[in-house]
């Protein structure tokens, strides 16, 4: 349940192939036991909840599909990174997003979170400044 401690696994040193990459769920698991697991997977999944959630939230269609996308993206990532490391998919070479070595992958996913970030402030600026808006238009018709 607790694991053998951070930097305490034996299968990183030879026994577990691209331990850094495709296999880092596995490390964990060693590592880290189920509590780790359990933390690393639920932050991934609010990722993607919170993603939805932003997405359901969005009035623009283009928004609030980009945000979906976005969302599934991240959370069909883990699903078939955690399908190789379990052994039910076979091994494809997908990172698991935020965690897994490599440039790449960590780029884009940034620049992904860059974009749903800019999403949800539109809708909050959105939210807050239209009232202000309309209010103001209705004052001047007045």
């Amino acid at each position: 349940l607790q694991g053998l401690g951070l930097g305490q696994g034996v299968q990183k040193a030879g026994y577990l192939p691209e331990s850094h990459t495709d296999f880092i769920m596995a490390v964990i698991a060693e590592e880290l036991g189920f509590w780790g697991v359990l933390i690393v997977l639920g932050l991934l999944f609010f990722i993607v909840i919170k993603g939805l959630r932003i997405a359901q939230k969005c009035k623009e269609p283009f928004g609030a599909l980009m945000a979906i996308g976005i969302s599934v993206m991240i959370g069909i990532q883990v699903f078939v990174n955690l399908g190789a490391v379990t052994g039910i998919l076979p091994i494809t070479g997908v990172t698991l997003p935020f965690v897994s070595y490599g440039g790449s992958s960590l780029t884009l996913l940034m620049l992904s979170m860059g974009v749903l970030t800019n999403i949800s402030m539109f809708n909050k600026f959105e939210e807050k400044y239209k009232v202000e808006l309309v209010k103001q238009r209705k004052l001047k018709s007045v």
